[in-house]
């Protein structure tokens, strides 16, 4: 038996930058597409069969307050707990919650030439935000060079699939 493939059907969850989704339904796929700097983090409880996918843009929310308060999910810093807290109200619980995070490629192909180094400074509000709350990245995909990635969260069996310089495989 093969894995299912990456798809973009009719009936996926398209999540856009900052912007986050969750879902309950088996048959559910949350994707989000073209992470370059940007993160995607997806979380998924097996037991609640309940997950979610973000795709945020930029690490803290004190770069721009009044558009975090309009938009969490463009932050790492906010929309991470904002993320979180809806899987919880899903039916999903902390300790059995798996993450799996993808992007956070520099901009430019030389990492000197990456002035604002915003897929570092991505992946580094992440692992202070889980840190901090106790929480470990099951697997990732994060940084290197200009890199787009395409994530695809299934809900039924809490695969996550990623198309990677047009390969796809098992995040």
């Amino acid at each position: 038996m093969t894995a299912p493939r990456l798809r973009a059907s009719d009936g996926d969850v398209v999540v856009g930058i900052g912007e986050m989704a969750v879902g309950r339904l088996a048959d559910e796929v949350l994707v989000t597409y073209a992470l370059g700097s940007c993160l995607g983090v997806a979380v998924y409880d097996a037991v609640a069969r309940v997950g979610g996918l973000l795709h945020a843009m930029l690490p803290t929310s004190t770069l721009d307050p009044d558009k975090a308060a309009r938009n969490p999910h463009l932050f790492v810093d906010t929309g991470v707990p904002a993320l979180f807290r809806a899987c919880y109200a899903a039916g999903a619980a902390k300790q059995r919650m798996i993450v799996r995070v993808a992007g956070g490629a520099r901009l430019s192909g030389r990492a000197d030439e990456d002035q604002f180094q915003i897929g570092k400074r991505n992946i580094l509000t992440l692992r202070k935000l889980l840190w901090k709350n106790g929480v470990m990245v099951q697997s990732e995909d994060v940084g290197g060079e200009a890199i787009s990635r395409t994530i695809a969260l299934h809900i039924g069996t809490g695969e996550l699939r990623m198309r990677r310089n047009g390969a796809d495989t098992c995040l």
